[in-house]
Order: structure tokens, then sequence, then C-alpha cells
């Protein structure tokens, strides 16, 4: 009977220590949105993804947020976030949401960044290839067509 337990005990413990990874795994996420929704760069993988830098501070910014909401209009399929340069929290992003119409989503939360440093200047668009990596940094203001040219320019687009 005490062999028993040993295996009883032995069983749960493994059970226990596999539920704590799987508990563990749900709960990791690399940034999250404004409206809540986790994301893994890894889980992105398989599909192109456009990151776009912005500031209140910055006009060309500013005059690039209608450009990005029509080029997320024209192709939902491609994801496209936008990252405030300067740390802000949920209210003032929301609030920065609201003044200036801004229909992509706009990363809230980030805990890692696949290309590891904030660029040097503003605008600044970031896309990254269906395998992770990131393939282009385009610096300046963009439109709509431009985002696209560009992503029609690369290889397996």
């Amino acid at each position: 009977m005490n062999g028993l337990k040993k295996v009883i005990l032995a069983c749960l413990a493994a059970v226990a220590l596999l539920a704590g990874v799987m508990v563990q795994q749900l709960n990791q996420r690399d940034f999250t949105t404004l409206d809540g929704e986790h994301y893994r760069w890894q889980a992105l993988h398989g599909q192109w993804v456009v990151v776009n830098y912005f500031a209140k501070w910055c006009a060309p910014c500013l005059r690039e947020i209608p450009e990005l909401n029509l080029f997320h209009q024209r192709h939902p399929h491609i994801p496209l976030f936008a990252l405030s340069y300067d740390p802000l929290d949920k209210e003032q992003l929301l609030t920065l949401k609201n003044e200036f119409a801004i229909d992509v989503a706009i990363i809230s939360e980030i805990e890692s960044l696949p290309w590891g440093q904030m660029p040097a200047a503003l605008p600044h668009t970031i896309i990254i290839d269906p395998s992770g990596h990131v393939v282009k940094h385009l610096s300046g203001e963009q439109s709509a067509d431009s985002l696209y040219a560009e992503l029609e320019k690369l290889e397996g687009f």
C-alpha cells in the first residue's frame, strides 16, 4: 500500500507540474494592445506584420495616421500595430486614439521587441516577414500606397 501511495503522489505531482507549465505558457505575452488582446511575436509567424512608431508631438506621425487607417481598411489580413514612442499609460493612449481617430491596434504594454531598440527618428515603420525577421525599416511618413508598395517589393510577399 505504501508503494501505491508513492505512485499516486508522484502522478499528482507530475499533473500539477504540467498544469503549472501550461498556465505559464498561456499567460506569457510579448505585448498587449489597448483593447486587451495579448500577443506573442511567435504567434504572428506566417504573416507579414507592420509596426508603426508614432508620437503626439510628431506632426508627420499625426499626418500619417489616416493613411495607416486606410492601409488597415484595405489590407485587414496584414497585422498593423501602432506603438507610442513615448511611454504612455492606457488612459493616455485611449485619449490619443480618440483624439486622432486611430483605427489600428495600439500596443499598450510591451514585454519584448524582436528588433531590440527604439528608432532614432519618427515616424518609423518596421516590416516583419512571415518568419519573424525584421526585413525593412521605413523612416519618414508613409501613405497607404507607399506602405503596400514596400511590402510588394519584398521577396515572397
